[in-house]
C-alpha cells in the first residue's frame, strides 16, 4: 500500500513535466543563437580583429565553466525557502540575464573599448546563465524520486530544448539573413554581367545591425516567459544540503559518472565544434551566403523532429546503444559535406540527417546523469543534498572544453589569413573550416565512443539500482509512517 502511494505522490502530471521541460528553452534558445552566431557576428558585423574574438570566446567560455562549480557549491548550500532551493537563484538570475544578453548583440559607438565590452558583458550574461541552468539542471532530482518520471520529464524537456534550439536558430537567422551585409552572390554577379540595369540590392551595415538587437530583443522576452512558466508550474520537493568538500570529494570519485562525463565531454565537443564553425564553412567554403540560415534552420528542425523517435529507441533497445547508434550516424554526413563538390541540395540532405544526430546528442547526457546519480545514492544512501555538483561539473567540463575549442577555431582561422567583414575569403580560410567541420569533430566522436565503451551501466544495471532505490524509499517512507503513528498515539 505504501509503494502505490508513493507511486502516486511521485507520479508528475503532463501539465507539470511541460512546464518543467519549457525551463529549459531559455538556455537552448540564447546557446544556439550564440554558438551558431556569435563568431560571425563578432568577425563581420562588430568588426573584430580574428584574434580578439578568438580571446572573447575562450576567455568567455572559460569563465563559463568556472561559474559552474562555484554555482553548483552556492547552490548545494542554498537554504530551503518558500519557493523551494533552486527557484530563487532562476527568479533572481532571470532579468540580470536578459539584459545582459541584450548587451552582447549591441555595437557600442566606440571602437577601442570594442573588445573589453564584449568581453564584459559576455561573461557576465555566461555567468548569469549558469545561476540560471545549474539549478534547472539538479531540479530534475527534485521534482520526482521515480527514475521513469524522471525519464519522462527529460524526454519532455529535450524534446523542448531542441526546439528552443530551432526557436534561437529561426529568430535570430530568419531576422539576421534577412538583412546580411552586403556581398553579392554569384547569381547576382552573373547577372550583372549580362545586365547593366540591374543594381545589386545592398543592405547596410546599420541595418544588419539593428536586426542582431531586434531578434535578441525577440529572445529576451522569449527567455522571461519560459522562466514565468517554470516558476508558476513546477513544484520543488524539499532536500537536505551536503557540504561542498565532501560532496566534491564523493562525486569526482565515483567511477560510472567520470567515465560518463568524459565520454560526453568529447562527442559534445564535436558537435559544438561544428555548431561553433558551420555558419563561417556554409558561408565562405560552401558558397551558400544566402542560405545560411536556413541549412541551420534544417538541422534543427529535423532535430526536433526526431526526439521522440530516439527517447523510443533508448527505451525499446537501451542508453548506450543509442550513444553509440546516434553518435556515429553523423559521421558519415560530415564526411560527405566536405568531400564533394558544393552544392545545395547536398547540403540540404546532409543538414536533415545531422539534425538526427543533433537530437541524440542533446536527449541521451541529460537522460543518463539521473542514471549515475541513482547509482551513486545506492552507493552512499547516507548522502544528501548532492545533486547540483554532479550537473554542475558536468557543465563545467562541457564548457571550458568548447571555450578551448572555440577559441582555436577562431584562432586559427586569423593564422589561415581571415579577412574581417569580408564578402570572400582566402582559400586557406574555406581549407580550415572544412577541417574544423569534418576531420576534427569526427576523431573526438571516435575518442569518445572508445571512452563509452568502459561506462559500466548498462540497462541491466539500471533496472537493479532502479529495485533497489525504491526499496530504500520505500523503507524510509515507513519509517516515516512509522514515526507519524508513534506521534499521533503519544
Amino acid at each position: 500500500t505504501n509503494k502505490c502511494q508513493n507511486e502516486r505522490r511521485n507520479r508528475l502530471s503532463v501539465c507539470s513535466k511541460l512546464c518543467y521541460a519549457i525551463g529549459g528553452a531559455p538556455y537552448q534558445i540564447t546557446g544556439s543563437a550564440l554558438g551558431f552566431f556569435l563568431q560571425i557576428y563578432l568577425l563581420d558585423v562588430a568588426q573584430l580583429d580574428p584574434f580578439y574574438a578568438s580571446v572573447i570566446l575562450f576567455v568567455g567560455r572559460a569563465w563559463d565553466a568556472v561559474t559552474d562549480p562555484t554555482v553548483g557549491f552556492l547552490v548545494s548550500r542554498s537554504r530551503w525557502t518558500s519557493i523551494g532551493r533552486m527557484m530563487p537563484w532562476i527568479l533572481i538570475s532571470t532579468p540580470f540575464a536578459v539584459l545582459t544578453y541584450f548587451l552582447i548583440w549591441y555595437v557600442p559607438p566606440f571602437e577601442h573599448g570594442k573588445v573589453i565590452w564584449y568581453l564584459v558583458f559576455y561573461c557576465l550574461f555566461q555567468s548569469m546563465q549558469t545561476c540560471f541552468h545549474v539549478p534547472y539542471s539538479a531540479l530534475t532530482m527534485f521534482i520526482s524520486t521515480e527514475q521513469k518520471e524522471r525519464d519522462s520529464a527529460t524526454a519532455y524537456r529535450m524534446m523542448v530544448e531542441v526546439l528552443g534550439t530551432v526557436l534561437g536558430t529561426a529568430i535570430q537567422g530568419q531576422i539576421v539573413g534577412g538583412a546580411t551585409s552586403a556581398c553579392p552572390s554569384e547569381t547576382d554577379i552573373s547577372d550583372t554581367t549580362n545586365s547593366t540595369n540591374i543594381n545589386i540590392s545592398r543592405v547596410s551595415l546599420d541595418d544588419t545591425k539593428h536586426a542582431y538587437m531586434f531578434a535578441s530583443g525577440v529572445i529576451c522576452a522569449i527567455y522571461i516567459l519560459c522562466a514565468a512558466v517554470l516558476f508558476l508550474g513546477v513544484k520543488e520537493k524539499k532536500s537536505a544540503p551536503l557540504s561542498f568538500s565532501q560532496g566534491l570529494w564523493l562525486v569526482m570519485s565515483h567511477g560510472p559518472y567520470i567515465k560518463l562525463v568524459t565520454s560526453f565531454l568529447f562527442t559534445s565537443l564535436a558537435f559544438m565544434l561544428l555548431e561553433g564553425n558551420f555558419a563561417l564553412f556554409i558561408t565562405y567554403a560552401l558558397g551558400h551566403r544566402n542560405d545560411f540560415q536556413n541549412i541551420l534552420l534544417v538541422i534543427m528542425l529535423s532535430g526536433t523532429l526526431t526526439i521522440p523517435c530516439w527517447q523510443w529507441f533508448l527505451t525499446r533497445f537501451g542508453k548506450k546503444t543509442a550513444v553509440y547508434i546516434g553518435n556515429s550516424w553523423a559521421v558519415p554526413f560530415m564526411i560527405l559535406i566536405v568531400s564533394v563538390k558544393s552544392n545545395l541540395t547536398i547540403s540540404y540532405l546532409v543538414s536533415v540527417a545531422a539534425g538526427v544526430s543533433v537530437a541524440a546528442s542533446f536527449l541521451l547526457p541529460w537522460s543518463m546523469l539521473p542514471d549515475v546519480v541513482d547509482d551513486f545514492k545506492i552507493k552512499n544512501p547516507d548522502v544528501h543534498g548532492h545533486e547540483a555538483l554532479f550537473y554542475s561539473f558536468y557543465v563545467f567540463f562541457l564548457k571550458f572544453a568548447s571555450g578551448v575549442s572555440l577559441g582555436i577555431s577562431t584562432l586559427s582561422l586569423k593564422f589561415a589569413g581571415y579577412v574581417t567583414g569580408g564578402c570572400t575569403q582566402p582559400e586557406s580560410v574555406s581549407s580550415t573550416l572544412k577541417v574544423l567541420v569534418s576531420p576534427v569533430p569526427v576523431a573526438f566522436i571516435a575518442l569518445g565512443l572508445l571512452i563509452f565503451r568502459t561506462y559500466p551501466i548498462d540497462e541491466e544495471t539500471r533496472q537493479c539500482n532502479r529495485k533497489l532505490l525504491q526499496e530504500i524509499l520505500d523503507s524510509e517512507a515507513d519509517s516515516e509512517s512509522e514515526s507519524s503513528a508513534l506521534g499521533s498515539t503519544v
